[in-house]
Parts: structure tokens; C-alpha cells; sequence
């Protein structure tokens, strides 16, 4: 996170009947965990649909199909005690590997390097006591 900048990101949601995949973020300063789906930063020259496909294929290896654009969220949050602004661009997705869904966690790699537990979360768990960010993203889902 850069300071003073509004980063725009893609973000990618796979579904199982009752869930979707997350990874499990933590902020040490408020001494909480959350869950936010697989993505990272758009680069430079190319598009939020390019990104997410190379974030998903970056971070677990994964190819994807059926991408579809459900919307853009401006999340402006604070994470650690810092201000973070970002455009968030949200798609859904299937794994052309089906054993992606057969797996209830697995790891997946930062482009820094650092590992980082992604779960199949039961969605119902984001209605009432855990917290999925970007904090409009329940909602964009239709929940």
C-alpha cells in the first residue's frame, strides 16, 4: 500500500453451492482477521479482465474461464493504522481444474514471495461475524 494513493486492483470470485474462496488476511493493529478474494494490482497497460487472469494464474497457478465483470467498488479502509484508497474491479470466475474445488484450503504465493492460506468459506459466515472486504462486496454478490 502505497501511501496517499489510490491504487486500482481485480479481485476474482470463485463459488462452490455455499461458498467462495478467500484468502485470510489479518490486521495487527485492530487485531482482526478478514477475508478477501484472490487478486492484486492492474499493471500498467493492461485491463482489470487481464489482471485478474494473471493474478489467479501468479498467486495459485490457475488457469480460469467464464470470467464475468459483476462491478467496480471504491474501497477506502484502514489496514495496520494506515488509509488505503483503492477502485476495486470485481469478476467471478470457474478453475479450468475442477480440483480446485475439491481442496478446503490451500497456499497460495504474493509476487513478494510471501505465502499467503486461501479457504472455501461458507458464505453465511460474511452476514453475520466475519468480515469479507472490500466491505461492498456482500452486497455485490447479492446477499
Amino acid at each position: 500500500m502505497k501511501k496517499g494513493q489510490i491504487r486500482a486492483i481485480s479481485i476474482c470470485v470463485f463459488r462452490t453451492a455455499h461458498s467462495i474462496l478467500v484468502a485470510e488476511g489479518f490486521d495487527e493493529f485492530k487485531g482482526e482477521n478478514y477475508y478477501r478474494p484472490i487478486g492484486g494490482g492492474i499493471e500498467y497497460g493492461e485491463t482489470s479482465a487481464e489482471a485478474v487472469i494473471r493474478e489467479v494464474n501468479e498467486e495459485i497457478g490457475a488457469e480460469i474461464t467464464n470470467i464475468q465483470f459483476l462491478g467496480t467498488l471504491e474501497n477506502i479502509f484502514r489496514y495496520n493504522g494506515e488509509l488505503g484508497h483503492e477502485i476495486v474491479f470485481v469478476y467471478e470466475a470457474e478453475f479450468t481444474d475442477p480440483s480446485f474445488y475439491k481442496k478446503s484450503s490451500f497456499m497460495g504465493v504474493e509476487d513478494n514471495g510471501a505465502p499467503f492460506k486461501l479457504v472455501w468459506k461458507p458464505i453465511s459466515d460474511f452476514a453475520q461475524h466475519s468480515t469479507l472486504v472490500p466491505g461492498q462486496l456482500y452486497e455485490l454478490l447479492g446477499y
